[in-house]
């Protein structure tokens, strides 16, 4: 940091008065007058002890030295300390507090963090599958073609999980009568109790039928009432948890290998992400998925850069 950083009191601002004072003044404002609880007052002591650290670092002891550059410097040294983005805001959002208070009781005759505007937080992109990472669990779940009636109910599971991007409660909530294999649709009951109508795969349809025929009667066969209604079962002959559903797709997960953990959605991602890699319009995945708007879809909009570009060098007249 360059020596112009150091004493640079203007004149005609307000008496000096040290960091350490104004600080010990600000302590007793939010937790007497203000009356914040205790580990709030504690988080802004924190955040506010680093800080003017920083600025006696480098010369600066009197909150009429700091200048918005000073304090835009502070919050990328945050970041090059490897602070996320939700701390460097925290710590920001501290700063304009204590900075408006000194300015409230005339300690500054402006708030030079006023126009220091916090980092914009990272879009946050969902886990998802290659389509390759897809095939390969699907394949591991089979257990190399195991007539086991849990193997069975598993492959048939994530195969349809990943066929129709439905919701792991969406799904272990299917009845037989939901489903026409024929036609290949299966209706889904989503959030609010709103129904849709989903296409499902030849894959997902050829699974759920090998496991209606040899796995389900097995495990139907252990309650001491029948479950007539329900697709997927559990080990007692119950309908499938969502809790139990989602370790079987952890379990599967592990036992592929995978890069990307699953955890719930991760198929659900992976289905929506596909599709618009394939052409589908946004609009189409939304009533696939059960999105009330489309702003939710648009985060499956991400692209591949090798997809971009190829698309990019196709269609742009003057890309060649």
């Amino acid at each position: 940091m360059d020596e112009q950083l150091h004493t640079r009191t203007a004149p005609g601002t307000p008496a000096e008065s040290s960091t350490r004072e104004q600080l010990s003044a600000f302590m007793g404002h939010i937790a007497v007058e203000r009356g914040l609880a205790d580990a709030t007052v504690e988080a802004y002591r924190s955040d506010l002890e680093r800080y003017l650290t920083w600025l006696e670092q480098h010369g600066i002891r009197s909150l009429n030295q700091v200048r918005p550059q000073d304090v835009q410097a502070y919050t990328e040294s945050l970041a090059e300390q490897g602070q996320s983005v939700a701390s460097r805001r925290r710590h920001l959002a501290s700063i304009h507090e204590f900075h408006r208070f000194a300015l409230s009781r005339g300690a500054v005759s402006d708030d030079v963090s006023a126009n220091i505007r916090a980092p914009k937080n990272a879009s946050h992109l969902p886990d998802v599958l290659t389509i390759d990472e897809v095939a390969t669990l699907l394949d591991v779940a089979a257990m190399g073609g195991s007539d086991d009636p849990v193997v069975l109910r598993d492959k048939a599971l994530l195969e349809f999980l990943y066929a129709t991007g439905a919701r792991i409660s969406e799904a272990v909530g299917v009845d037989f009568a939901d489903i026409d294999v024929n036609d290949h649709l299966v209706k889904l009951t989503g959030k609010g109790s709103k129904q849709r109508l989903v296409p499902i795969g030849s894959y997902a349809c050829e699974a759920l039928e090998r496991y209606q025929t040899v796995g389900r009667p097995v495990l139907a066969s252990k309650a001491k009432q029948p479950e007539l209604r329900a697709v997927f079962l559990n080990r007692r002959g119950k309908r499938l948890s969502r809790q139990s559903a989602w370790e079987a797709v952890r379990i599967a997960g592990e036992r592929a290998h995978l890069a990307t953990p699953l955890h719930p959605h991760t198929l659900r991602h992976s289905f929506a992400t596909h599709l618009i890699q394939g052409g589908a319009d946004v609009r189409t995945v939304q009533e696939l998925l059960g999105h009330a708007s489309v702003t939710t879809t648009q985060i499956y909009t991400h692209i591949a850069p090798e997809t971009l570009i190829e698309t990019y060098l196709t269609a742009h007249p003057r890309a060649r």
